[in-house]
This record gives structure tokens, C-alpha cells and sequence, in this order.
């Protein structure tokens, strides 16, 4: 998945990223004022979940929520912020976002609750994703099939929740290069094609059926064609 971190302050955004970026969930880009992070949301950068601070150098925050939301823009927002206080918390709520997270934080709270919206937006309120014999658990980024642990790297991981996310649909190379990188890598590699390779091997070591498809000129599809 991919999110954005709207933070004015550099070290506590690159802190973000890192910490973000541990998980095999995430992909993280920055920006540090609001004015950039509008035009980057509202040209269509396709973010799973932006993180938003209110003490921005151009604007509040949540100015900038709220012409986000009246934009049409329906991608998860959590703002993070010192301006805490059970007003400010109840304003935010008001103003669109999906949660509202007072500084200081713990970091663990902040990624379950990323992921916790995130599986709100697709509609998968479990943790674990299920695709027929296949269970890919979002807390531990374990993954077994009928029952067999299958071992992942970080973006083998990030590749196989994006599409267990999006079970039994066409996902098109183009949106996963978008969903499992940031801004800045070069998305006109043949590395996903790399990836799918590998995972098919693992997740059929054990001689089970194909359940991770390609659809020429179309994409991939976790689960069967029919």
C-alpha cells in the first residue's frame, strides 16, 4: 500500500517514512507543506491512505482536508497532530478525516490504525485475507496455503496483499506499480513480472493449483479466471 506523509517538520517526516517503510505493507512518500500535497492528491496520485499534520507552513491541516473532501477526494486521511483536546479531535471528525491521532504516539498504535483504515476502505473489516485456501494475515504478514507457511520478502509481501485486497478482479501492471512504489521510483521495469514469477513458485511448491493468474494485455487476477 501507499500513503502519503503531509509533515512540515523534514526529520519527523522522514522518521515517518522510515518507521512506515519497516512494515512490508507500506510504501511512503513526503511532502512538507499543504499547497504540494493538494496538487499531488488532486492530480490523482493513486494513495491508499494520506497522513496528515495541521500545522502546516501554508495552512491548517484541515483547510486543506476540507478542500479535499469537497474535491471529491475519498482516499483515508489521518491526521497526526500536537493540536490535540476533545474539540479539535471532534472538528477533524467533522471535517472528514477517518481519524484523528494526538503527538506524542506510539508507533505501533499508528500502523495498526493505517492498516485498520485502509482494510476500511476496501471493505475488508478481517485482518486476514482469505483467497480460497490461501490466508494472508495484514497484522503478522504471515501467509500460509492450506495451511503451509509460505516464506515472503518485503514486496513479494506488498505485492500479494495489494492483490488479495482486490480478489477475483483484473489489476492492471500500470496500478501496481503505482499502489507498491513511491513517487520517485522508475515505474517502466519489468519488475513486477519478476515478482509474480517468484510468488506463483512459492505459493505452488507444494504442486497446489494455480491461483495467482495473468490475463494477457489485461493484468493479474488473484483467484480463478471464472
Amino acid at each position: 500500500m501507499r500513503l502519503l506523509i503531509v509533515e512540515d517538520e523534514q526529520r519527523i517526516a522522514r522518521n515517518l517514512k522510515r518507521a512506515y517503510e519497516s512494515d512490508p505493507s507500506f510504501a511512503a512518500d513526503m511532502l512538507f507543506d499543504g499547497s504540494s500535497a493538494r496538487s499531488r492528491i488532486m492530480s490523482g496520485e493513486p494513495y491508499d491512505l494520506v497522513i496528515l499534520d495541521r500545522r502546516l507552513p501554508d495552512m491548517d491541516g484541515l483547510d486543506l482536508l476540507l478542500e479535499l473532501r469537497g474535491g471529491g477526494v475519498k482516499i483515508p486521511v489521518l491526521v497526526l497532530t500536537a493540536i490535540g483536546g476533545k474539540e479539535e479531535i471532534i472538528k477533524g471528525l467533522d471535517y472528514g478525516c477517518d481519524d484523528y491521532l494526538v503527538k506524542p504516539f506510539d508507533m505501533g498504535e499508528l500502523l495498526a490504525r493505517s492498516k485498520a483504515l485502509i482494510r476500511r476502505s476496501r471493505e475488508h473489516p478481517d485482518p486476514v485475507l482469505r483467497v480460497g485456501d490461501l490466508s494472508v494475515d495484514t497484522r503478522s504478514h504471515s501467509v500460509t496455503r492450506a495451511g503451509r507457511p509460505i516464506e515472503l520478502t518485503g514486496m513479494e509481501y506488498r505485492l500479494l496483499e495489494y492483490l488479495a485486497y482486490h480478489q477475483s478482479a483484473v489489476v492492471g501492471r500500470a496500478e501496481l506499480m503505482e499502489h507498491l512504489y513511491d513517487f520517485n521510483w522508475e515505474k517502466f521495469s519489468n519488475v513486477i513480472e519478476h515478482y509474480v514469477y517468484s510468488l506463483r513458485t512459492k505459493m505452488e511448491a507444494a504442486g497446489e493449483p494455480r491461483i495467482l493468474n495473468t490475463l494477457r494485455g489485461q493484468g493479474y487476477m488473484l483467484g480463478s479466471p471464472e
